[in-house]
């Protein structure tokens, strides 16, 4: 595979290697790559879980499942953390081009998009500054997907060490701190707008998938928004 994609001549570089989804996961953190090209079928974590905890941290990561069979459980699943493409084993040299022209486009876009936003002032933030500058952008954007390996390649940076920069200042993450903000907001419509539903309330908080968005709550909070609502409904 790591033969196939650097034949493509798109550019891509392979920045790590992992035998189990747990291993990957410990590299995503470490490394921050802009795409996972995942099998399904791994020991101790299979692709599709190991994309769903990275989706839940790192929605900007590109991702593209591979699996030796079509199986109609795993692409529903695979679709609703978007991911980029569902290959099928063995991989075609040409389908995995036109794949990777997919991501790379999509990137390129992101890049285009953040250059209008990211003015001149960023590049002569000191480190305090830039933290502080970059948590603001959070705070005013967190309804919109915020890819931190475009903001980072915009600054001359890699996404490792503004996280890391991030951590220093805020003892959190930038993922984290978005997914708090994101859950905050949730919390705060649940309780004062009763007649919205959970899906307009997921996206409005940047979630375009109602399934995604509860299984996010819940994963924070313990309770589903249904039962978020609820229990607050209770107590009143």
């Amino acid at each position: 595979m790591v033969r196939k994609i650097e034949a493509t001549g798109l550019g891509f570089e392979v920045v790590g290697k992992a035998q189990t989804g747990a291993q990957a996961l410990d590299l995503v953190h470490e490394l921050s790559p802009n795409l996972i090209i995942s099998d399904i079928r791994m020991p101790m974590m299979d692709g599709v879980t190991l994309l769903e905890q990275v989706h839940d941290y790192f929605p900007y990561i590109k991702s593209i499942i591979i699996s030796g069979f079509s199986d109609f459980d795993y692409a529903r699943r695979a679709i609703r953390i978007q991911v980029s493409e569902y290959l099928l084993k063995p991989v075609d040299p040409q389908e995995l081009y036109q794949s990777l022209v997919k991501v790379k486009t999509s990137l390129d876009q992101d890049q285009e998009e953040y250059n209008a936003v990211l003015d001149d002032s960023w590049l002569r933030s000191n480190p305090e500054q830039l933290a502080f500058t970059l948590k603001t952008y959070i705070q005013n954007n967190f309804r919109e997907d915020i890819n931190l390996n475009v903001i980072a390649q915009k600054l001359n940076y890699s996404a490792a060490w503004l996280t890391k920069l991030f951590c220093q200042q805020y003892d959190t993450t930038p993922s984290r701190y978005l997914l708090g903000l994101r859950i905050a907001q949730a919390k705060s419509l649940l309780a004062h707008n009763p007649d919205m539903s959970i899906k307009q309330i997921g996206e409005m908080i940047g979630y375009q998938d109602q399934g995604y968005f509860s299984r996010i709550f819940k994963k924070n909070t313990g309770l589903s928004p249904i039962e978020y609502r609820d229990s607050l409904n209770q107590k009143n």
